[in-house]
């Protein structure tokens, strides 16, 4: 007979092997078999995945004077797995202030939930990233982080990021452009460089304890963001300052619709100061209007009245119909062709080719495009950069209007010759005739100056290019020689005059054209284009103003524009230590006699 006591004790046995078999297979089956699971799951709790930003490029002037650069800021970031229930309305109290938010909002916002999988079933649970506030300066970051010590409160973190800032405020505002909520070039070289000055960002895996701070030592993996490249422009701020200030010198006291004015060194095509009127404040886009952000100097398209005479009598001596000794026949002052009646400003009789220019005679320079004929006067327009944009590293620029010669009318043979059925952008004409001030080669318009990686190494650098030639060196040298005629008491600019240099340039008074055909009455775009010294240039500049207000007798480039230019030139000679190339006589009887365009 079987012991009792024997048999209980088998069976407990049996029992406790059974039950360490069982327990066993679990932990085999936690260890091994779920482990990966677990693991993902733990990781998810204390792990968080979060980018590194990478800083945008700067932009510089030439000299290296930042014109958009970053600021250090921080983004507010609340882990709702971290903070109790019963903390989230002290925890509001305690952010409403430093954040300038209502308790109200941060606490709904430390209330969003998630979802989450607990095997087949969907549950919520306090979200672990919730973004209370962006944009937030460092210093208000440091006293939150204080005041949660001292409150013993948990959850809250900063991310590292930066806000763009332009120094200059509205100066240079259309070449640099801005960026928009999302750190990306919305316009200027923000926008056209943006793949340059954005960068890569990185990313780090971050491990935290239950207070939400860091653990350093088990950092996981991480991808150092690559930050954005310098570029720094061809604008020089000093020569950008001077622009500036005359322009708006200028605007306040003729009132223009809009206001331009470009300086260009002729032998490169390096641009050294533009501007527009309107501008705007690229710190405060949202209060700027839509018209105020348009680059101007490359958007908006005008006929170029008398500055545009350059082309036609270029391109009659490059042809050989005249010479420096020519003589053109001026009518004494009305000229009929195509059933229409062409004027000047005053009566002349015979004018030699560099008067036609120095007293700017419609009817001359329309002979000379008579006697080009249409073709070669088209063919000339279009060697000058008219009719395409000139490819400078700027967003919006658009072509103008050249008119293909099977659609020209009659009369258009001495309407284009005097800058009219064209339509130019400003830029084209300070490009166009800085081709007469460099000897003859037109140049791209250059803007970007040097790329640079964050190791100081050169990406890219500017590149000078010769798009073609526009005319014969003789050609050229007879239309400066004449150009230099206009700015002097006999020319109709002796207002561009700049104490002690010779100043080469041209007028120009363009009626605006009207929307219903003709053109409107009283309505004029003035402007003066030159170049100094006439002898060896350093800048090309343009000086536009669109309806100044002032008398109808003084609505002239003459008049307005000229003026603007000497402001310009004598301080940009100042500044770029010019050395003078003219002893000055007496001035006054030069400055107090003025023609019209």
């Amino acid at each position: 007979m079987r012991d009792p006591a024997k048999t209980r004790a088998l069976v407990a046995c049996c029992g406790f092997v059974f039950c360490f078999t069982l327990f066993s297979a679990r932990l085999v089956h936690l260890q091994v078999t779920k482990r990966d699971e677990y693991t993902a799951k733990a990781a998810e709790k204390h792990t968080n995945k979060e980018a590194i930003s990478a800083r945008r490029g700067v932009i510089e002037d030439v000299h290296g004077e930042p014109l958009a650069q970053n600021e250090p800021i921080r983004t507010v970031i609340a882990d709702g797995s971290l903070i109790d229930v019963a903390d989230r309305a002290g925890m509001a109290a305690l952010l409403a202030k430093p954040l300038g938010l209502s308790e109200a909002l941060l606490l709904e916002k430390l209330s969003t939930e998630r979802e989450v999988k607990d095997g087949a079933e969907k549950k919520t649970a306090p979200s672990r990233y919730i973004v209370l506030k962006k944009k937030v300066p460092e210093s208000v970051a440091s006293e939150i982080t204080l005041a949660l010590s001292e409150n013993k409160l948990r959850g809250i973190h900063f991310e590292p990021d930066s806000e763009r800032r332009y120094p200059n405020g509205e100066m240079l505002c259309h070449v640099v452009g801005y960026v928009n909520n999302y750190n990306t070039g919305v316009e200027g070289i923000e926008r056209n460089l943006d793949a340059y000055l954005r960068g890569h960002a990185g990313f780090r895996s971050v491990e935290r304890d239950r207070t939400g701070k860091e653990l350093v030592a088990f950092r996981g993996q991480e991808r150092a963001p690559r930050n954005g490249f310098t570029v720094r422009l061809t604008i020089d701020m000093g020569l950008q300052q001077i622009v500036e200030a005359e322009l708006d010198a200028a605007c306040k006291q003729f009132r223009p619709k809009m206001a331009c004015v470009i300086l260009m060194r002729p032998q490169t095509g390096e641009i050294l100061a533009l501007a527009n009127r309107p501008n705007f404040d690229p710190n405060v886009i949202e209060d700027s209007p839509e018209a105020a952000r348009r680059n101007r100097a490359i958007t908006d398209m005008v006929e170029p009245g008398s500055t545009f005479k350059i082309v036609t009598t270029a391109a009659a001596l490059s042809q050989n119909l005249v010479n420096r000794n020519s003589y053109i026949f001026c009518e004494n002052g009305a000229f009929l062709w195509g059933g229409k009646t062409l004027h000047d400003h005053r009566a002349y009789g015979d004018l030699s080719v560099e008067e036609l220019l120095v007293h700017s005679s419609n009817i001359g320079v329309a002979k000379l495009g008579i006697q080009l004929g249409p073709q070669r006067l088209y063919d000339a327009v279009r060697k000058f950069g008219f009719g395409e944009r000139t490819g400078v590293n700027l967003p919006g620029e658009i072509s103008g209007i050249v008119h293909p010669v099977n659609v020209w009318s009659q009369v258009s043979i001495t309407h284009v010759p005097m800058g009219q059925e064209v339509a130019a952008t400003p830029l084209q004409v300070v490009t166009a005739m800085g081709a007469i001030a460099n000897g003859g080669s037109l140049m791209m318009p250059q803007i970007v100056h040097s790329i640079t990686d964050e190791d100081g190494n050169v990406v890219q650098s500017m590149q000078k290019t010769e798009v073609r030639r526009v005319a014969t060196p003789e050609a050229i040298a007879i239309v400066r020689d004449a150009l230099v005629q206009v700015v002097s008491k006999k020319g109709t600019a002796p207002l561009a005059h700049v104490v002690g240099y010779n100043v080469a340039g041209k007028t120009g008074t363009a009626q605006k054209a009207s929307p219903e055909g003709g053109y409107e009455r009283g309505k004029h775009v003035v402007s003066f284009v030159g170049f100094m010294p006439a002898e060896a240039p350093e800048f090309v500049a343009l000086v536009m103003l669109d309806e100044p207000q002032t008398k109808p007798e003084q609505n002239y480039g003459g008049m307005i524009a000229a003026p603007v230019f000497s402001r310009i030139g004598e301080k940009a000679a100042r500044y770029l230590n010019l050395t003078p190339t003219v002893e000055e006589q007496a001035t006054s009887e030069m400055i107090t006699q003025v023609f019209r365009d």
